[in-house]
């Protein structure tokens, strides 16, 4: 860990009508370049539904001119000594949490998460930087025995540039924390910043771009021409995506032309299962923390679906439903009280709400929320009420697709054997979390969940060096562990005579 003093502002003394980046264009190979169609796009705060101002729009002109500055500057940084790298990292991760609260500020003004919450992101990126610097000595090889007058080793070694394209809904703590390992395994980097929310990118090429040589780091705003470009590039070595499954399907489809491994982090239609024996007060507590109402619901890991046994299923949705209105009312992101923001923007909006239509015509009960809220100042922001279906069917649209939204679906079990058929019966398995108070049943369900990281006895929280990362369509690869950094190296295999 970075020894160095942070000088952090006192929480809550920064306006936020200050912490808006001045610079609005592409930052690549060490410097600010206008987009080269000189093409801007708005970027909205969701919360007002008011622009904040412009983005760079980058194109595959733009695409082009970073990843060429990527793969010059790729040379010196793999041959830089891994300590060295792992320094300026650290040194990276100083600013940023000195930065946190103002990085905060920004994702709240641009997502409509509370800020009281984006600051942990900002930490969490830096914790990333943190964590990987520390683990650059491992990325070793290993002898192999092959008799007398052989020595046989293997070499891990960077894949050159890699390309990384996240979400919006925690659009820093993505930008900053996954340019960690491919950093620290001696690749460059093209992020390519959410489309909606552009602003917390191009802070974070602000403050911590100079840090690296030139070309080493590099940060492009833009849509799908820009996306689409770093896929199909034949300089990019390796592309990721945090976002949805149609998105990451098409990133598979072009990286197969050039025949790019990936690593996807999609969506998820995530299960809790409340057995009889539970906790019934640690479960609702958990149901509602598993839900992200915070972010109004916009997390791949939420714990959307909740499967609670007959015996507590009226104790838990009564529960539920009183506990998330005590805890989540909607309002506005930089306000520190806030405990849930808005969605995104008007699509996203549209689309939960129509599924709320769903579930009311399909013959969900309407347990809480399903509507704009009517609280003063919030009219024109994209605010959606906390939500709570209960006695939903796994035949219902809201029980098979995900809603990226506040909108959790509440269903009734008796037959163990018929729940995991309706846990396990959609296409996505990213997270699940079990409550019970029996060791037995416990390990029993985490078998026999197909899902990629499960809690059992808690919910939504992530443990850097655990592995994260989905079953099924829900992705391809795991993060946030020792395994990630492995993710950005390639094996080579040297074999040596001893006796020509």
């Amino acid at each position: 860990m970075s020894s160095t003093v942070s000088t952090a502002p006192k929480k809550g003394s920064i306006d936020p009508a200050t912490v808006i980046p001045t610079h609005r264009d592409l930052f690549y190979g060490g410097e600010w370049h206008a987009p080269a169609s000189g093409r801007y796009v708005p970027t909205l705060n969701p919360g007002l539904n008011r622009q904040v101002g412009e983005a760079a729009d980058a194109d595959a002109a733009d695409v082009d001119a970073a990843v060429k500055a990527a793969h010059a500057a790729y040379p010196a940084w793999r041959r830089m000594k891994p300590m060295e790298r792992a320094a300026i990292m650290r040194r990276a991760a100083t600013v940023l949490r000195d930065h946190a609260e103002e990085l905060a500020l920004i994702d709240a003004i641009n997502t409509g998460n509370p800020v009281s919450e984006m600051i942990s992101d900002a930490n969490i990126a830096a914790a990333s930087l943190d964590y990987f610097a520390g683990v650059v000595m491992e990325l070793k090889g290993s002898t192999i025995p092959m008799g007398d007058d052989r020595l046989n080793y293997t070499l891990r070694e960077p894949l050159g540039v890699v390309a990384r394209i996240v979400a919006y809904n925690h659009p820093f703590m993505f930008v900053g924390a996954k340019i960690a390992a491919p950093l620290a395994a001696g690749n460059t980097v093209v992020m390519k910043s959410a489309e909606p929310a552009p602003l917390s990118g191009i802070r974070l090429a602000e403050l911590i771009g100079p840090i690296f040589p030139p070309g080493v780091l590099n940060i492009l705003s833009g849509g799908k021409e820009c996306g689409q470009a770093l896929t199909v590039h034949p300089l990019v070595k390796k592309i990721t995506l945090i976002g949805s499954v149609p998105t990451g399907k098409a990133i598979m489809r072009s990286a197969a032309d050039s025949l790019k491994p990936v690593l996807l982090e999609l969506g998820g239609k995530n299960a809790l299962i409340g057995f009889p024996d539970a906790d019934v007060k640690a479960l609702t507590d958990g149901l509602v923390r598993g839900m992200n109402f915070t972010w109004a619901g916009q997390s791949c890991g939420s714990t959307s679906r909740a499967f609670i046994h007959a015996s507590i299923y009226d104790q838990v949705v009564e529960g539920a439903a009183r506990l998330t209105c005590e805890r989540h009312k909607p309002g506005m992101a930089t306000d520190w009280s806030t405990t849930m923001g808005c969605v995104i923007n008007q699509t996203q909006y549209d689309k939960i709400m129509k599924y709320i239509l769903s579930g009311k015509e399909e013959g969900a009960r309407l347990v809480i929320g399903g509507k704009h809220p009517d609280t003063e100042g919030l009219a024109d922001g994209f605010f959606i009420e906390p939500t709570i279906f209960a006695d939903v069917n796994a035949d219902m649209t809201i029980a098979r697709e995900e809603i990226f939204g506040p909108v959790l679906s509440m269903f009734k079990w008796e037959d163990e054997d018929e729940l995991f058929e309706m846990v396990n019966r959609v296409e996505l398995g990213l997270t699940a979390s079990i409550w019970t108070r029996d060791l037995v049943t416990a390990h029993r369900a985490a078998q026999r969940v197909e899902a990629g990281y499960v809690w059992i006895n808690d919910t939504s929280k992530h443990f850097l060096g655990a592995p994260f990362g989905g079953y099924k369509q829900s992705g391809i690869g795991r993060e946030e562990c020792f395994e990630e950094l492995l993710e950005f190296s390639q094996i080579k295999n040297v074999n040596v005579n001893l006796a020509p």
